[in-house]
């Protein structure tokens, strides 16, 4: 209840802050003190003389400078260019005394929930309290302003000490204050700090406020991409990183295009037979000067410049076009599977594209596998996603749950997505055959496959040992370097021939040695 009334009085003073101190407040402030004396005489202006200054006490104090104490989220928003104009002021003042200063950039996770679930004001509400406690783990001379919705700017007041171990402890102590359990709507929500630094004494001489805040900014990146809740601190290094990412980014739709960027093809054996089951499409992408991007690297690249789905487009259709090749040539490949996004899953036309592209090529929906990540079907019960994948299952494709074991699916959304195979995650797989609890654990997952009539496929597979005891286990297929590395399409041919032979050759010595 406590809660409840702290909470309606902070959306309150939200509202009150906007009133008070908003552009409009300036336009009707004259208007309102001449109509309290023309209403009420000298009494009425008194009156409003007096109350004016109590609501603005109420409302949230003065609409001082940014990183004042009195000042909350909607104030503290400034551009990127007063930001580092507030940096370059702070640098200037620490190289007069012979000091350091340093740039820190917070990128908050989880608020944008808050804000979906409990409505703009309580969002509000919420992050001044994250601002008051960054401010509670910072300095006096240290200033905190937002430069977007979710992102934090730090600039740290000139000190004599300032090294990366001390950076990285504040970073750290920063962290851990914004990462308590935040109370809204009498519960309990969770946000993650992401954090990114640069100090002044790593940066070469004569370089200007803004230079320090662009190597904060590479830092936070870097951090976004390890995850939620990484800390990084900027490096020469990564400025090398930064101009190659912005240089691929520059290259990404010419590779697109110009078909720089196509699948690879890993095979997928059956433990029973030993023979070719299926081959998963993994996008490369073959530079002409600089040979294989790693797909980690250019995979996010593709996604922060939203060609995820144009990226869909041209695995499928290689892929599509591979396996017509692999029939033409009388190579048995069942299935080709691709990989699907989230995003790509929320394409409303998406089931009519992928139909449209199996007639095209001539190839029914049961050569197509639609391989869906774990936790997308954990976190998509409802909506756009769920019912493309159920659509897709329907009309014939096959539906494989990719990195099983990491998303926390449920059984029933086993079945309302009409899951044909589990695929293992590596975790489960690695050392099964040295370590016991490996093998209890997965034993136990493929006893549930088992149950639930759910083919199964063991992912990352890279020794004899593993391949053997899977398939003792009863898993159905397997797939990893230990039976072969992804490889361009005519090369899959070469490959499946030298695999057949291989067969042949161990069918021949079991009939001979019985």
């Amino acid at each position: 209840m406590k809660t409840a009334i702290v909470q309606r009085f902070g959306d309150f003073k939200v509202f009150l802050r906007r009133v008070c101190f908003g552009p409009q407040a300036l336009a009707f402030l004259p208007a309102i003190v001449l109509a309290a004396f023309w209403l009420g005489g000298e009494p009425l202006l008194i009156a409003s003389a007096l109350g004016l200054p109590l609501l603005f006490l109420v409302a949230g104090g003065s609409t001082s400078t940014p990183g004042g104490e009195g000042s909350g989220p909607a104030l503290d928003l400034v551009t990127l260019p007063k930001a580092e104009k507030l940096m370059d002021a702070t640098l200037e003042k620490a190289r007069a005394t012979n000091m350091s200063t340093a740039c820190m950039v917070v990128d908050l996770a989880g608020d944008e929930e808050i804000s979906q679930a409990s409505g703009n004001e309580t969002f509000l509400v919420v992050q001044e309290s994250l601002l008051r406690r960054m401010r509670g783990a910072l300095r006096k001379d240290d200033t905190v302003v937002r430069t977007g919705d979710s992102r934090f700017l730090i600039v740290l007041g000139p000190s004599v000490r300032l090294d990366l171990e001390s950076l990285l402890q504040l970073a750290s102590r920063l962290q851990a204050s914004i990462e308590e359990p935040v109370h809204v709507d009498d519960a309990l929500r969770h946000v993650s700090a992401t954090i990114g630094f640069c100090s002044s004494s790593r940066m070469v001489s004569g370089a200007r406020g803004k230079h320090l805040v662009e190597a904060a900014l590479v830092a936070l990146d870097e951090a976004l991409g390890n995850g939620p809740s990484s800390i990084r601190a900027w490096s020469e290094n990564m400025r090398a990183a930064q101009k190659e990412k912005n240089s691929l980014k520059n290259e990404v739709d010419q590779a697109l295009s110009g078909g720089q960027i196509q699948p690879w093809f890993q095979p997928q054996i059956c433990t029973s037979t030993g023979e070719i089951s299926g081959v998963e499409a993994l996008a490369r992408w073959i530079h002409p000067e600089r040979g294989i991007i790693p797909p980690a690297q250019f995979l996010r690249i593709l996604e922060e410049t939203g060609k995820m789905e144009r990226l869909s487009e041209v695995i499928l259709q290689h892929s599509l076009t591979a396996l017509r090749s692999w029939d033409q040539v009388g190579l048995n490949v069942p299935r080709v599977s691709v990989n699907f996004s989230d995003t790509e899953l929320r394409d409303p036309r998406l089931v009519e594209r992928i139909q449209w592209e199996l007639d095209r090529f001539g190839l029914t929906p049961q050569r197509l596998g639609i391989e869906v990540l774990e936790t997308v079907i954990a976190g998509s019960p409802e909506g756009i996603v769920s019912r493309n994948i159920v659509a897709l299952g329907e009309m014939g494709c096959h539906i494989d749950l990719d990195d099983f074991g990491t998303g926390h699916a449920s059984i029933t959304a086993l079945r309302r997505f009409r899951v044909h195979r589990l695929k293992i995650d590596r975790s489960f797989v690695t050392r099964i055959d040295r370590d016991e609890d490996q093998h209890r654990m997965l034993a136990a997952v493929l006893g549930m496959a088992d149950r639930l009539d759910l083919a199964t496929l063991a992912e990352g597979v890279e020794s004899v040992g593993e391949h053997a005891l899977l398939g003792q286990l009863g898993c159905d297929h397997v797939q990893g370097f230990g039976i072969a590395r992804p490889m361009p399409p005519d090369q899959l041919v070469t490959w499946a021939k030298e695999h057949a032979e291989r067969i042949s050759e161990a069918q021949n010595l079991s009939r001979r040695s019985g």
